[in-house]
């Protein structure tokens, strides 16, 4: 039922492992990035040094488990090395004996997942299964690589309305079998694609699939009980791929349509996982419980909690003081400064916007 979609298990790991390491494309990612000179001047010896790496370091693999601790071991080397403190709260909001439903906001395409499990790992409590777009995964290899780290496929990309609809009920379905048969945590974004302009927004269409799956004589409140929707907000203080999203942005605006570059997501991942971050905060919210008229009351409260338990850095606060400077007779910090260097006007605008975003959310959450 859920074979096209879930994520690998434990016996099909060391089957997944072999094909990965004999994938070509992923040898020539990997040298690309670690071994750039041999692969530009002798691609096929980097190749063969790849492929005999990999099959060492994943020679002692043969489950899943044994791959999230080999992942965490990497994650704690890129907290330490592309962030200035890495902290999380909240873990007490919640029961850590049920699974939960963790609904972030969506900044980077891979450390945001990542980060949630690395918090909950550090609490010895079971890491995520986590949602991933098949928009991402033009590559069968992609995929695996995915699947093999504990990740289940949204199929973003049927054709028709009918198609849709049955992928968004097996969604659901398999969503609520992992939290309450399997017993395992979920995370998923809470809209489909990064908030390149700052806004934390959940699509109401996210929740109106997870309620797919409810009987007509179950309540919203007894569901939402049983999917135990806990929202999560997290914060950067700068955002690696910020050029990249205020030209994205800008050019938008321009001309009303945006056009990606070939491998743009495969840079925009590495990148976000590399580059560097400043401060970064992971906060656990409440559950998200009892009765609401529709979708939409599930999804404003959803935003009510993200935006509330947002940590806004000095980025945030000098690029919305920026935008609010009537009499430019205020200098960016030396940091936004840095940022800002060689965009025009308005990607320079929409670079400040994305950051100031969070500020204008929080004010006006104030005001309600």
């Amino acid at each position: 039922m859920f074979d096209d979609i879930r994520p690998y298990r434990d016996d099909e790991v060391n089957q997944v492992l072999h094909k990965l390491i004999n994938e070509k494309e992923l040898q020539e990612s990997i040298a690309q990035f670690s071994i750039p000179l041999l692969k530009k001047y002798v691609p096929a010896f980097a190749n063969v040094l790849v492929k005999l790496s990999l099959k060492y370091r994943l020679k002692d693999i043969h489950c899943i488990n044994d791959i999230q601790k080999e992942v965490a071991k990497y994650l704690n080397k890129i907290i330490k090395t592309s962030t200035n403190g890495f902290t999380f709260d909240g873990l007490d909001n919640f029961d850590k004996t049920k699974p939960c439903l963790f609904i972030s906001n969506h900044r980077d395409i891979v450390l945001d997942a990542a980060l949630v499990n690395y918090a909950l790992h550090k609490n010895n409590i079971d890491t995520v299964e986590a949602a991933v777009g098949d928009n991402l995964l033009h590559k069968e290899w992609v995929a695996d690589l995915m699947r093999i780290n504990k990740s289940f496929i949204v199929k973003r990309s049927e054709k028709t309305k009918r198609a849709m609809l049955t992928a968004s009920k097996q969604l659901s379905s398999y969503i609520h079998h992992s939290l309450t048969e399997k017993k395992q945590n979920i995370w998923i974004a809470q809209k489909e694609g990064r908030a390149k302009d700052g806004i934390d927004k959940t699509n109401a269409a996210l929740i109106s699939m997870l309620l797919l799956n409810k009987h007509k004589e179950t309540s919203i409140a007894e569901y939402l009980n049983e999917l135990n929707i806990v929202p999560v907000a997290i914060s950067y203080e700068f955002d690696p791929c910020d050029h990249d999203k205020a030209k994205e942005l800008a050019e938008r605006q321009a001309t009303g349509s945006y056009q990606k570059h070939e491998n743009e997501d495969l840079k925009s991942i590495t990148q976000g996982i590399l580059g560097q971050k400043g401060k970064v905060n992971v906060s656990f919210c409440q559950p998200i419980q009892g009765e609401f008229e529709d979708s939409k009351a599930i999804a404003h409260a959803i935003d009510t909690q993200i935006i509330n338990h947002y940590k806004l850095y000095t980025s945030n606060m000098n690029a919305y003081q920026q935008l609010n400077d009537t009499d430019n007779s205020l200098a960016l910090n030396d940091a936004l400064t840095e940022r800002v260097k060689q965009l025009t006007q308005e990607q320079r605008h929409w670079l400040l916007t994305m950051y100031a975003n969070p500020v204008f959310s929080k004010k006006a959450l104030e005001q309600l």
